[in-house]
């Protein structure tokens, strides 16, 4: 006599069913069992990348579709985290997660835009153009303020009008590289993102 307790003999019971409506529906586990999956990232290409979230840094790898060909738009369809990178070790926060709708947004942002003086609506401008207007910008503001030296003769070399926040996702090397720069220019106010 078999002895079976009421929790027992339902699952049994809902396992029996199921399987028997399965083999009515035409479902053969063989057939399913042998076929063969392709496996998603094999055809992809693969880039590693940082996280631009927040301070941290994460190492990303981002697979894609199309390798530049003629009528081949690339697209990335997986991003996962790096797991070679010391800071996150293969680990994504919800955020970093998430990065796939960030890249595909239609809000999102692909090129610099301008907007000059008194007028109402932004325009796209090239890298170019973008980054020698920066330059453009600091040299007359550095031109026009800065302090050479002291009321009382003292030489400081202090440009106090204008400032810096660096990216903390960067390495110690580019780090170092920044610091120097921007205090070669005599400017004080300088920051990086990780302590904001």
């Amino acid at each position: 006599m078999l002895q079976m307790s009421r929790r027992q003999f339902l699952k049994v019971s809902a396992t029996t069913l199921a399987g028997s409506s399965l083999a009515l529906l035409g479902y053969s586990p063989d057939v399913a069992l042998a076929e063969v999956r392709q496996y998603k990232l094999s055809r992809a290409t693969e880039t590693r990348n940082t996280c631009p979230y927040c301070s941290v840094g994460c190492g990303i790898l981002m697979y894609g579709l199309g390798d530049g060909a003629k009528n081949a738009t690339a697209s990335i369809f997986h991003i996962e985290g790096d797991p070679d990178h010391p800071v996150n070790r293969g680990t994504l926060c919800p955020k970093g997660a998430s990065l796939l709708d960030f890249i595909h947004s239609e809000s999102r942002l692909q090129i610099p835009e301008y907007r000059p003086a008194g007028a109402k609506d932004w325009q796209p401008i090239s890298w170019n153009d973008a980054l020698d207007r920066i330059a453009k910008l600091m040299k007359d503001d550095r031109d026009a303020n800065f302090i050479e030296t002291t009321a009382d003769g003292k030489k400081v070399n202090r440009w106090l009008t204008t400032g810096m926040l660096a990216a903390s996702a960067s390495s110690n090397e580019v780090g170092y590289l920044t610091h120097k720069v921007i205090r070669a220019t005599g400017m004080l106010a300088f920051d990086n993102q990780a302590r904001v």
